[in-house]
């Protein structure tokens, strides 16, 4: 049966606790317009309790989209949800997000709660903001370094409190996609009420996997997905929303899974969150990354040429990138060089690749990249060579 993924985007909470990241009212208010209209089913607005500006952020876009579910992020505490309630007030729709921690270094180091203590807490909160939120999603922080059986419990006391969702955060990027896998699986026949609730994973890429978890957590019971465009985020960022998309849209045939992201409005968004951060998208950067749909290997660019499908499972078309572009560098050969000299307006033929490639490859040792004006002089000296 096909499944239906929702995205919730946290950009404009988790991904601004990326250092030297501070998005004005109206930068996230634009973001949340843009990110609407990617087709992001829930927009993690901010934190209304960190600060003045932080709540009224929240407010600002409760009242700007109109299609898509606006949340705040609140602690277990009777304050943090009221100041979720009131920024929320306006919104068309809405949701709360309450956590608190749940594994062992959590609460003896950080909270100094039992077991017993973190489980009053959860039931209490889950249950005080269920009186304001039809809606009311609960995060066990640290969730994959939580004891197993603790965690189910703590997810089916949250549940019996009133959340209608459960997020399964991987805090530290800790976990791995098998591991991610199984303990969805345990969760599955530990816990009574998983089938009626949606599970959600949050997870961070402090190893390189949030992509990786969170594809695996899809396969195995998940229905949600958190994370940030360009993958942004506290330490080494969340997982890349614009990955998942793309992951989910090329292997339907593995995922059996839709979504609401119009992919075509991708590079767009990417480019906006790097502009507002002032941070550049990796040019190696999956899906978005300017060097994403090049091709300079002569062997790579010979098969781009003769088929796309020899080496691009993604078009550049498909996620609104302008084209695929095939710079000539020194590993390029010499069909990428004659359809680019063809391309320019130059006659020529295969037999005068024999001459023409030995003066290209010269050049190409000395330079990064041959432009345009280079090959206008490499073919001036074969034209001398030839009269």
């Amino acid at each position: 049966m096909t499944k239906q993924i929702q995205f919730f985007d946290t950009t404009l909470r988790d991904g601004e606790q990326t250092i030297g990241v501070n998005f004005s009212i109206e930068q996230k208010v634009e973001l949340a317009k843009q990110l609407e209209a990617w087709g992001v089913d829930c927009i993690e607005a901010g934190f209304p309790i960190a600060s003045k500006g932080d709540f009224e952020a929240v407010s600002a876009v409760a009242q700007a989209v109109k299609k898509t579910c606006v949340t705040g992020l609140a602690r277990a505490r009777k304050g943090d949800i009221d100041a979720c309630v009131a920024a929320t007030a306006k919104a068309a729709h809405k949701q709360i997000h309450v956590f608190i921690a749940t594994s062992p270094v959590h609460r003896e180091s950080k909270l100094h709660m039992s077991k017993e203590q973190v489980l009053k807490a959860i039931k209490d909160s889950v249950s005080y903001a269920h009186q304001f939120f039809e809606i009311v999603e609960f995060s066990p922080e640290d969730a994959t370094r939580t004891e197993y059986d603790y965690l189910c419990k703590v997810i089916q006391t949250a549940i019996d409190a009133g959340a209608s969702v459960i997020n399964i955060p991987d805090t530290v990027g800790y976990t791995n996609p098998a591991e991610f896998a199984e303990l969805f699986q345990y969760m599955q026949k530990k816990i009574p009420s998983f089938a009626e609730v949606t599970f959600s994973v949050h997870c961070h890429d402090d190893l390189g996997m949030a992509v990786a978890n969170s594809m695996a957590a899809i396969k195995n019971g998940a229905t949600r997905i958190e994370g940030t465009v360009n993958g942004i985020g506290e330490r080494a960022g969340n997982a890349a929303l614009e990955e998942v998309a793309a992951g989910l849209y090329v292997r339907k045939d593995y995922y059996d899974a839709v979504d609401r992201i119009d992919l075509k409005k991708t590079k767009a968004i990417s480019e906006l969150i790097s502009r507002y951060t002032k941070m550049p998208v990796p040019h190696n950067k999956a899906v978005v990354g300017a060097n994403a749909f090049a091709h300079e290997s002569g062997i790579h660019q010979d098969g781009m040429l003769k088929s796309p499908q020899t080496y691009e499972i993604l078009t550049p078309e498909s996620v609104g990138a302008a084209k695929t572009t095939l710079p000539l560098g020194k590993l390029s050969g010499s069909h990428a060089v004659m359809t680019k000299l063809r391309q320019m307006g130059y006659s020529v033929e295969r037999e005068d690749m024999q001459q023409i490639f030995p003066i290209f490859k010269n050049k190409a040792d000395h330079t990064a990249i041959v432009s345009e004006t280079d090959l206008r002089e490499i073919m001036e000296k074969f034209e001398k060579v030839v009269s």
